[in-house]
């Protein structure tokens, strides 16, 4: 009988654990097989094992054989314990729902994962750039040498260093990877491949412990909120295991995370408010013998103190030859598919580039998947426009085909009835782009009139996670599958805006312009006036939107005006106007993206024309085929190891127009260019960016003198400066500039290796002011 099979069962586990703890039982001998496979049947039983424990446990305490019971309470219940969580662990975690969570077949992690391009360090620091254009900015550096780690290899030493780091921070633009690396890190080890010297891994996301922030509790208590299974060991100490905490998305956090007056915390049983919980986890005043990984995109790093810090990683995402890896992975089974995708998509730089993200490879792989397969023939997306106009179009389709069930093609009458939602959406988008929200709860999206029902028809374009799986807490948080689809739906609701004036949905927007182009013309003057360029995304999409071709695309939504081209050709002069100001090389190099979205290339031909013809020099380039001339060396697939000033232009003028050509280089030639001080200012921006690749600078033979020289040494002085070799003979110097330099050889941030001074008149003063520097014991030259 039942009864009898299940007394049997338990007699024999008790008499197993009985010869456990018998005195001359082998200590190095254990209750469980490791090596057991994960079945169902062998759950069930490890399950019946854990009840049997229970029991033995209870009656060894009743008896009061507390040693007993604490020896069976440490080196076996942990175990069982274990088996049982890595078990929980690998359900969460083994499926990946690519893009759209909970919709469609869920993939098998393993089966295509692709490695992403990890380093140590990062740049440090606050870099509060749209991430888009620290992309675009960072892509070269993936063909330098840089120290590389796997994602399972994030809490193992350096070489140069003997000791574990506890806290490692891991920075990367939004849709980089940073969960994905998360969910394989945990996968790997609940099956038992790598980091096994770990006993327990608990995930926090924030976006989940954002459900809770109000709620005081203590550390054992968020654990088990979390991850009930840890509850049977509820009666040992944390401390007694080796324990990671994963803190995944920080830039999602909606804790104040005051770590300055925050009060000290040690007790893991006793309970506080969240906040006061994760900044003395992070600080080390509570379980200090944790691993904490802490996952951010890069403007939110910041807020994590640098002592706390002992490891800086960074993700950058797919390199070259992973971004093949990925779509050839994705159409595993259609091989000529992901030849066509690979090859279309290498034709476009600007979508080549965007590629290291890999939300972006498979919003690709979404559209171009349906365009290849069914409706070969038609345009392709060339722009990123194009790009995310299908892919919204897509999305719709999705939504019609699983909820409406309507027919597969998106008709300009099924788009009208789509607009009021789109405007809600794009409201959301909106009025969140400023603040730089990510994720939204449900009062967020009340406050912009959409329905929660309404959202979860519409998840390919609004993603609806559920939680369930967490523990105690079951919340909805919403978002856009990524920053770059928010941005894209906020300058549709911008032109939605000023083509329907009346809607009640219209807000934060003034409206009051006489006609496209003089709106269009607003919204360049108000990118080029962000400093840090946040909006540059966004005015590519509007500017992008406003043309005939995609508003073809979204008929129904937007409706075309005979006098548009008129407007948009008056877009195009004007943002050429304000490449010939300048506005900064940096935002000249968006404003060509730009007119890219706008389908004018003719600056951008006219210097090809020039690079092909092998003309001596470009020295009566006008400053705006300076600046194009910049982009396309920029946008070009060549590697840009060395750049030589003068084979383009000998001035000043000429340099500062191509300075981010000068930063994207390992090596630049700027000798014999006629220089002067006045070329110093802007190198040093060069030289203090971090993210310049700069490494070897020659200004030889230019009239820089001792000012010029002085202002370069602030930039040398800077701890984002990594150059190692800088040539300056024959540049008119005296032992005035000697003291800067010593200054800087002096310096423990610099990494000068070589420095040439020769044909200089530096005078016996100045050699005896390089020559104590030389001394000190933070010089690395190795030449001078």
């Amino acid at each position: 009988s039942f009864k009898d099979n299940a007394m049997r069962f338990l007699n024999t586990e008790l008499e197993s654990l009985k010869k456990y703890l018998n005195p001359d039982y082998p200590a190095c001998s254990e209750y469980e097989d490791d090596n057991a496979e994960d079945s169902d049947d062998h759950l069930m039983n490890s399950f019946g094992k854990e009840g049997a424990l229970k029991i033995a446990l209870y009656v060894l305490k009743a008896m009061n054989q507390k040693d007993l019971a604490e020896k069976l309470e440490n080196n076996v219940l942990p175990k069982a314990c274990q088996r049982k969580f890595k078990f929980s662990l690998k359900q969460k975690f083994q499926f990946l729902y690519e893009g759209m969570a909970r919709q469609g077949s869920p993939a098998l992690l393993n089966d295509i994962f692709t490695d992403l391009y990890i380093t140590e360090g990062g740049t440090g620091g606050i870099n509060d750039e749209h991430e888009v254009r620290q992309i675009e900015s960072t892509s070269r550096k993936l063909a330098n040498q840089e120290v590389t780690i796997n994602c399972s290899d994030i809490f193992k030493p350096l070489s140069r260093q003997g000791k574990q780091p506890r806290t490692v921070l891991t920075k990367g633009v939004a849709g980089i990877g940073k969960t994905v690396s998360v969910q394989k890190f945990i996968l790997d080890w609940a099956e038992g491949t790598t980091n096994q010297n770990i006993q327990f891994i608990f995930a926090l996301p924030f976006r989940d412990l954002n459900l809770i922030k109000d709620k005081p509790l203590s550390l054992t208590e968020l654990l088990y909120c979390f991850h009930p299974e840890f509850k049977e060991l509820a009666s040992t100490e944390l401390d007694r295991y080796k324990i990671l905490l994963i803190l995944d998305g920080l830039d999602e956090s909606r804790l104040p995370l005051d770590f300055q007056n925050n009060e000290s915390w040690s007790d893991a049983t006793k309970t506080s408010s969240l906040d006061v919980l994760l900044t003395n986890l992070i600080k080390g005043n509570l379980l200090p013998s944790a691993l904490i990984w802490i996952t951010s995109r890069p403007a939110a790093a910041s807020q994590i103190p640098p002592d706390c810090v002992h490891q800086l990683t960074e993700i950058r995402g797919f390199n070259d030859t992973q971004k093949d890896m990925y779509f050839r992975k994705r159409f595993s089974n259609h091989q000529e598919l992901a030849y066509k995708t690979i090859t279309h998509v290498r034709s476009s730089r600007s979508l080549f580039i965007m590629c290291h993200i890999p939300v972006f490879c498979w919003i690709s792989a979404t559209v171009l998947e349906t365009l290849f397969t069914e409706h070969e023939g038609e345009e392709m997306p060339n722009t990123l426009t194009q790009m995310y106009t299908h892919f919204l179009i897509f999305q719709l389709n999705v939504k019609g085909q699983k909820y409406l069930r309507k027919q597969s093609n998106v008709t300009p009458k099924s788009l009208e009835t789509e607009k009021e939602f789109l405007l809600k959406l794009g409201k959301l988008a909106y009025s969140s782009l400023e603040k730089g929200n990510l994720i939204f709860y449900q009062e967020d999206l009340k406050e912009c009139g959409i329905d929660i029902s309404e959202a979860s028809v519409y998840s390919g374009v609004c993603t609806e996670v559920f939680k369930e799986e967490w523990g105690l807490y079951q919340g909805k948080v919403y978002c856009f599958v990524h920053l770059t689809v928010q941005e894209y739906l906020a300058a549709l609701y911008t032109i939605l805006a000023y083509r329907n004036k009346k809607s009640k949905l219209i807000k934060y927007i003034p409206l009051h312009f006489e006609n496209l182009s003089s709106f269009l013309k607003s919204a360049v003057d108000r990118a080029l006036k962000n400093s840090n360029g946040h909006l540059d995304l966004y005015l590519r999409f509007l500017l992008g939107l406003s043309i005939d071709s995609n508003q073809t695309l979204l008929q129904g939504i937007l409706t075309q005006k005979g006098d548009n081209m008129l407007h948009v050709e008056k877009t195009v002069q004007y943002i050429k106007k304000k490449i010939k100001k300048n506005p900064s090389p940096e935002r000249t190099i968006n404003l060509f993206h730009c007119l890219n979205e706008l389908n004018d290339n003719s600056l951008v031909q006219e210097v090809q024309s020039y690079l092909n013809s092998e003309r001596s020099h470009a020295g009566n380039f006008s400053p705006a085929q300076w600046s194009a001339l910049a982009f396309v060396l920029l946008m070009s697939d060549k590697e840009l190891e060395v750049f030589d000033l003068k084979k383009y232009v000998k001035s000043d003028e000429g340099l500062m127009r191509l300075l981010p050509v000068v930063k994207a280089s390992r090596t630049a030639l700027l000798n014999q260019c006629e220089l002067t001080e006045k070329c110093c200012e802007p190198l040093v921006s060069a030289l203090s960016s971090n993210i310049s690749n700069l490494r070897v600078l020659n200004l030889g033979v230019n009239n820089l003198q001792d000012s010029g020289v002085e202002l370069l040494s602030t930039g040398l002085n800077n701890s984002y400066c990594k150059l190692e070799t800088l040539r300056i003979d024959q540049c008119e110097l005296t032992e005035r500039c000697c003291s800067a330099l010593a200054s800087v050889l002096s310096s423990k941030f610099s990494h000068l290796r070589e420095l040439d001074l020769s044909h200089n008149d530096l005078q016996d003063s100045g050699v005896n002011m390089l020559s104590a520097a030389l001394g000190n014991p933070h010089c690395q030259l190795e030449m001078l």
